[in-house]
């Protein structure tokens, strides 16, 4: 089972996780995610335990425990979303343009519509 990390100090390494989690059970992986520009830490990450029971007891172990100096949250992870905006990077209505909408395909109800 893979289990989220989050709220970890941005020093907190994957070997630390691995041997914190270790305690509990077998650590199959521990992975710290970083930020592809800057390499640094983004604060959270995840471990895979060997089997669900070892996964739950670390959750129950060691979610609210603390690593380095902060208090750390650890539960079940959920599945990867799919991000139907297909990874643009971009802010707010991502899709360019004047930042109006995307495509002009079609009638969206202007003023020709209303019979004006």
């Amino acid at each position: 089972m893979r289990l989220y990390v989050g709220s970890l100090s941005y020093q907190t390494t994957e070997q630390e996780l691995a041997d914190l989690f270790g305690q509990v059970g077998q650590v199959v992986s521990a992975t710290v995610i970083t930020d592809r520009d800057s390499g640094r830490s983004k604060g959270f990450g995840f471990v895979e335990m060997s089997n669900d029971d070892e996964a739950r007891k670390a959750i129950d172990q060691l979610n609210g425990t603390t690593l380095g100096s902060r208090q750390i949250i650890v539960n079940e992870a959920r599945e990867k979303r799919d991000n139907s905006y297909g990874g643009n990077r971009g802010g707010y209505n991502s899709r360019g343009g004047s930042g109006r909408g995307g495509s002009r395909s079609g009638d969206r109800g202007g003023y020709s519509s209303r019979g004006y």
